[in-house]
C-alpha cells in the first residue's frame, strides 16, 4: 500500500509541477481574481469604462512604439506600412479615449454577434452528433449562447455601458474560483 501511495504522490508531483511546492500562490491569485470579479459584477459600468480605457491605452502605446520602430528602421522596405499600422493603433486609442461609450457599443455588438454565431455553430454540432449520449450538452450550450446573444442584442446600445464589465467580472470570478480550488487541491495533495 505504501508503494501505491508514493507512486500516487510522484504522479501528483509530476502533474502539479512547481505548484506542488507553492499552492498558496494559486489560492491568493484566485482570491484576488474573486475580489476583482466581484467588483466587476457589482460595479459593471466602472469596470466597462476602465477596461475599454485600458484597451485604448494599450492601442495608443502600441501605435507610438510602432511609429518609433518605423522611424528607427530606415531603409527597411516596410517602413511606410509600419507607419500606417502605427497611425491605425494611435487612431483607435484616441477614439476609444475620446468616446469610450461608442467603443463600448462596438464591443457589445461584437459580443452579441459572437454569442449568436458560436451558439448557432454549437447547435449544428449538437445535431450532427445526436447518436452520442453527450449531445445534449452542446445543445444546452448552444441554447444558452443564442439566448445570451439575443438578450445582449435586444438591449443594445442601452446595455453597452454595463454588459462588457459584467461579462469580464463573471469571467474573473469563474477563473478566480477555479484557481482557488485548484490551489486547495494542490495543497491537500502534498499533505
Amino acid at each position: 500500500m505504501s508503494l501505491i501511495t508514493s507512486q500516487l504522490t510522484d504522479t501528483q508531483a509530476k502533474i502539479l509541477g512547481a505548484l506542488a511546492y507553492r499552492p498558496g500562490t494559486l489560492i491568493w491569485m484566485g482570491l484576488l481574481l474573486i475580489v476583482l470579479g466581484s467588483i466587476g459584477v457589482f460595479a459593471e459600468a466602472f469596470f466597462s469604462i476602465a477596461s475599454i480605457s485600458l484597451m485604448g491605452g494599450f492601442a495608443l502605446a502600441a501605435g507610438i512604439m510602432q511609429a518609433l520602430h518605423a522611424f528607427q528602421a530606415r531603409g527597411w522596405k516596410s517602413v511606410s506600412i509600419q507607419l500606417v499600422f502605427a497611425l491605425i493603433y494611435v487612431a483607435i486609442g484616441v477614439i476609444v479615449w475620446v468616446s469610450p461609450v461608442a467603443a463600448l457599443e462596438g464591443v457589445t455588438i461584437y459580443m452579441a454577434t459572437l454569442f449568436l454565431a458560436t451558439g448557432v455553430l454549437r447547435l449544428m454540432t449538437a445535431f450532427q452528433h445526436t447518436e452520442f449520449s453527450g449531445w445534449f450538452m452542446p445543445l444546452l450550450s448552444a441554447a444558452l449562447s443564442i439566448l445570451l446573444g439575443g438578450l445582449i442584442l435586444s438591449g443594445w446600445p442601452d446595455n453597452s455601458l454595463w454588459v462588457p464589465g459584467m461579462l469580464i467580472g463573471i469571467e474573473l470570478l469563474l477563473q478566480g474560483w477555479s484557481l482557488f480550488f485548484l490551489g486547495l487541491a494542490a495543497k491537500n495533495a502534498v499533505k
